[in-house]
């Protein structure tokens, strides 16, 4: 492997982390309705557990509401337990075939747990970031010790991959602190 290919294939990992720490956010909940809120819950049908969105049509309903449209009749009933017996804290009702799951307000102590589990998913984010920067950089290190690369490329790639850590753990810090002023606003 050569000290170009090393470089960028650290640079798509950590674009994969911040893919990943994005997705576990959108997980997170805050005062605002969001339908991948729901996206971590199974329904059973016709005997597997599948996800939500492969029975029903998740949407919003306006800013504190989701709906939920089963596409098959005899489904409501069980979407409506999974999305109660979930760790969401959420209350589904029914009217008729459409399923309504209201947000309810969150309390100041519950903003602070949330911000708190935001800013620790942040930093396993970081650290998965570092972590394939000191990778790279063993790599790298190892190419030199072969005698395969030398001192000077070492230095120069070094820089470069501090940099690429730099602007992801920068992007890091931005999505929690967005995310935390939208669990404080709501």
């Amino acid at each position: 492997m050569t000290i170009a290919e090393i470089k960028s294939t650290t640079k798509g990992k950590m674009d994969q982390s911040i893919a990943a720490f994005k997705n576990n956010l959108t997980k997170i909940r805050t005062g605002r309705a969001n339908p991948a809120l729901l996206d971590t819950i199974h329904v059973e049908y016709y005997g597997n557990n599948v996800p939500l969105s492969q029975v029903a049509n998740v949407a919003l309903i306006d800013a504190r509401t989701i709906s939920v449209q089963p596409w098959e009749k005899g489904m409501g009933a069980k979407i409506e337990k999974a999305i109660r017996e979930s760790d969401l804290g959420l209350n589904p009702a029914s009217m008729g075939d459409l399923i309504r799951v209201p947000m309810p307000p969150m309390s100041e102590e519950r903003r602070k747990e949330m911000t708190k589990i935001v800013r620790a998913e942040g930093e396993n984010a970081k650290i998965a970031v570092r972590n394939l920067r000191r990778d790279a950089n063993d790599s790298i290190k190892r190419m030199v010790k072969d005698k395969e690369a030398t001192e000077d490329d070492q230095k120069r790639s070094e820089a470069e991959i501090q940099k690429a850590t730099d602007m992801h753990i920068a992007e890091i810090d931005a999505l929690v602190n967005a995310k935390e002023k939208d669990i404080m606003e709501v």
